[in-house]
């Protein structure tokens, strides 16, 4: 038996557990996982026979408590070459000012700059707090990490946009030279 336990923040244990416990009893059932979360303390304890089972649902809980809903989240289990990348913004921005504007460039007027990156990345991203969350393949959350700090850096969108463009470009055209 494995057992593992994660710090979940406080405002994500109600999306942990669901209504009624919905949510919680679906991931043990996709996972095969006894979760046992204590609203108290902020933890989650994940057990099951398989270490594999528990680590990939550690993965789950921190992405949903890094700001992915549940049915987000899930793709973590669907492919085990899927990564979780945390990025950790309170070393960049000094002021909660700052933090705001850099979030406001990485989310885009009424989300549509994360959804782009999004779209040209293939990564899921979660902007929550004080951290962004990224979902995706190596070499696509390297591509969507690089986006996101030409962001932070102060780069124009359109110019960021244009860069991931160039490389989905260059990426296809290296799948057809290698396929011809």
């Amino acid at each position: 038996m494995t057992l593992q336990e994660v710090k979940v923040t406080q405002s994500r244990i109600a999306v942990l557990i669901g209504k009624g416990g919905k949510t919680k009893r679906e991931i043990e059932k996709k996972t095969g996982t006894v979760l046992t979360i204590d609203s108290e303390e902020g933890t989650v304890a994940v057990e099951a026979e398989e270490t594999l089972s528990v680590l990939r649902t550690v993965e789950l809980v921190r992405a949903v408590n890094r700001g992915f809903s549940p049915e987000r989240a899930y793709v973590l289990l669907d492919d085990e070459d899927l990564i979780l990348d945390i990025i950790d913004l309170s070393g960049i921005c000094t002021t909660t000012k700052q933090m705001d504007r850099v979030r406001g460039r990485i989310i885009g007027k009424e989300g549509r700059a994360r959804e782009q990156i999004e779209y040209m990345t293939g990564c899921l991203i979660s902007v929550l707090g004080k951290t962004i969350a990224l979902i995706g393949l190596p070499e696509q959350l390297k591509l969507a990490r690089t986006a996101i700090d030409m962001l932070v850096k102060g780069v124009p969108h359109e110019a960021v946009f244009a860069f991931l463009d160039k490389r989905k470009k260059e990426a296809k055209h290296e799948i057809l030279e290698y396929y011809y």
